[in-house]
């Protein structure tokens, strides 16, 4: 076996050179200070629950065959790994429990878990300018979630044909909410982030979180802009180049914090272009507020099928992340 080891180091030596690939700078390797580490589960406070990993699985979809499918096995990997978990917008289980099984997985993740419901600003408006918050509570009841994921999307909501237009500043919504109501509220964007005024505004109010939904992944303002007629996506196609990248974000929430700006919320899910576990690493450890990292895209691309595939996938993200933090040093003065 030390043979055939040694051989192949030989025939990929030439296939493994570096040259003309930069390296990380994120980091310092420092190979002198730690040993292999251990599958121990972190505990992570979050929100009143515990997570093992300071991870997220952010808010996707619901409503189809394969919508069901993905949600499940999200949640089921959830509850296996200690990890937390915000649904799709669960708009249409307002009045309707057609696609109610698509969200119904509680079982799946356990009652450890944190789990969040999610509606978008429009409809939060909605129903506080009709008075009926009531129907949120027994949407959070009857999934047995934890709390509220607001979603804010105006560019979003004006890009879309079909979208639903905001009266009033989804700050001043989102503070009526919190008037209004006992259970946990998380506030998050969906792909443009939210800029230094927005953030500070949000990070002054009793939240559970601030999930930044920063620009760099996914963009529903693009995604709806895509469905426009021709004429409109050649006219508003500079929108959706606009936005806050989540290292921007961070950094404008250290300066806050530094600044000594009185901050109620003290959770950051950084969100918006985390594409592995460095990634994700390297944000949360900047962070001078409590945080955990969260992705979609590259959850929902192993969610689709076997569950096996999506459980291979996370307990690999999972053991790279305590690679890097045995062996990675952040590198301070790093910026983007």
């Amino acid at each position: 076996m030390g043979a055939d080891r040694k051989l192949d180091h030989i025939k990929l030596a030439f296939q493994s050179q570096m040259n003309g690939i930069a390296a990380d700078e994120r980091f310092f390797y420092e190979p002198m200070l730690s040993g292999h580490p251990s599958d121990k589960p972190e505990e992570i406070p979050f929100a009143g629950k515990k997570l093992k990993a300071p991870v997220w699985v952010s808010s996707m979809t619901g409503g189809t065959q394969l919508a069901n499918t993905i949600n499940h096995n999200l949640a089921r990997a959830c509850g296996e790994f200690g990890l937390g978990m915000g649904l799709g917008s669960c708009r249409k289980l307002l009045d309707d429990d057609t696609y109610f099984s698509d969200f119904d997985v509680r079982a799946d993740i356990g009652e450890e878990q944190p789990l969040y419901t999610n509606l978008g600003i429009a409809q939060v408006e909605e129903l506080l300018d009709n008075g009926q918050t009531d129907k949120i509570e027994r949407l959070i009841s009857r999934l047995r979630a934890d709390g509220l994921i607001v979603h804010i999307n105006p560019m979003q909501e004006w890009l879309q044909p079909e979208g639903n237009l905001i009266q009033h500043p989804p700050i001043e919504t989102v503070k009526r909410l919190l008037e209004q109501v006992e259970f946990p509220v998380i506030v998050k964007e969906v792909g443009q982030g939210f800029g230094p005024e927005s953030l500070l505004r949000l990070l002054k109010l009793p939240l559970a979180a601030v999930d930044f939904g920063a620009f760099g992944g996914t963009n529903f303002a693009r995604i709806e802009l895509e469905r426009n007629s021709e004429l409109n996506r050649e006219l508003y196609e500079p929108f959706v180049r606009v936005g806050m990248s989540a290292e921007q974000m961070l950094n404008s929430v250290n300066q806050m914090v530094d600044g000594g700006e009185e901050i109620k919320c003290r959770q950051l899910i950084i969100s918006g272009g985390i594409q592995n576990f460095l990634d994700g690493y390297y944000l949360t450890g900047k962070s001078k507020l409590p945080a955990i990292y969260a992705q979609a895209s590259a959850f929902l691309k192993y969610s689709q099928g076997e569950y096996a595939v999506l459980r291979d996938y996370v307990d690999a993200q999972l053991k790279g992340l305590r690679i890097a933090k045995a062996f990675l040093r952040i590198n301070e003065n790093h910026s983007e």
